[in-house]
């Protein structure tokens, strides 16, 4: 059972520090809020929920690059919406294969971990739509309209490092708001997890050469034109240099709004959408409109 939450009074100031998360033309991280975005009251288990649809993504994705098939039942809730896509990926390199095991594994267990948490609070997965989502981010990077994010294992990464450089601009933002210092505890742990996994995506993208180079700084271009007005995203490659690590001069890690991190997972730059790309029925939970 969840203990009783404090509701978060935001200020304006802090509203606008707001940022949670770990999916573009469009996808996941959070950081900060408008004033007019924010509810009166918003509570750590809010952005928990928040969190919990983002992992049930990023769990889909690489359960079904990795084994074939996506979140067994007893994980995905009483009611959860159906998810379009994905399947086994053919591995050339076995040290990348299972690092995307480990992944796929960590990611399961940050939903058991937010359901259990949660309880009976915790929403049900929400329809996933990969074949959607990865068709406009595509077309959105100019990856070309045959790109397959489960073709391959370049591929695969490539989709993954979408999910993780969100994940973890969103968990920076949720920091600086969640009330409960247990909750404030295991977002820093999960946080750095996401961090872990996305340096490793990057690095393992930027061994591939000026191909795979090319592609990822398309996608990070894409997923900032989208997201907001603000430049909050870094290609893996920089002035002709490798950037591994994606950062502000003081080497901190960006955080987004939820709307900027809905933006992206919805494929949309516009405010007040609810649903769309890879949530063709919208989130799951209170935060759930750019």
């Amino acid at each position: 059972m969840i203990r009783a939450i404090p509701s978060l009074d935001l200020s304006r100031r802090r509203a606008l520090q707001f940022g949670l998360g770990a999916s573009l033309a469009a996808t996941t991280g959070l950081a900060p809020v408008s004033r007019a975005y924010v509810k009166e009251e918003v509570q750590d288990e809010d952005i928990f929920c928040f969190a919990l649809n983002l992992e049930y993504m990023e769990a889909e994705y690489y359960l079904r690059g990795t084994t074939g098939k996506g979140i067994d039942a007893g994980d995905a809730g009483s009611k959860p919406g159906d998810v379009v896509g994905g399947k086994k990926v053919p591995f050339e390199t076995p040290a990348i294969g299972e690092f995307m095991q480990e992944v796929a594994e960590n990611e399961l267990a940050h939903v058991r971990y937010y359901r259990k948490t949660l309880g009976k609070n915790a929403v049900d997965r929400p329809a996933i739509d990969f074949d959607a989502g990865f068709k406009a981010v595509a077309e959105a990077a100019g990856l070309g309209a045959d790109f397959d994010p489960f073709g391959n294992e370049t591929n695969f990464v490539l989709g993954g490092m979408l999910f993780e450089d969100v994940g973890v601009t969103a968990y920076a933002g949720a920091a600086t708001v969640l009330k409960n210092k247990d909750f404030l505890a295991a977002a820093a742990g999960i946080l750095a997890v996401e961090a872990y996994h996305m340096g490793m995506a990057r690095s393992t993208l930027y061994r591939k050469g000026e191909k795979a180079w090319k592609a990822a700084n398309a996608v990070s271009d894409a997923r900032d034109k989208i997201d907001g007005s603000d430049d909050k995203d870094q290609g893996i490659q920089v002035d002709g240099k490798a950037n591994i690590v994606p950062s502000t001069p003081d080497a901190i890690a960006f955080t987004r709004t939820p709307q900027e991190v809905l933006r992206i997972v919805y494929l949309t730059d516009k405010a007040g959408v609810s649903k769309g790309g890879f949530y063709p029925e919208g989130m799951n939970g209170t935060l759930k409109s750019t």
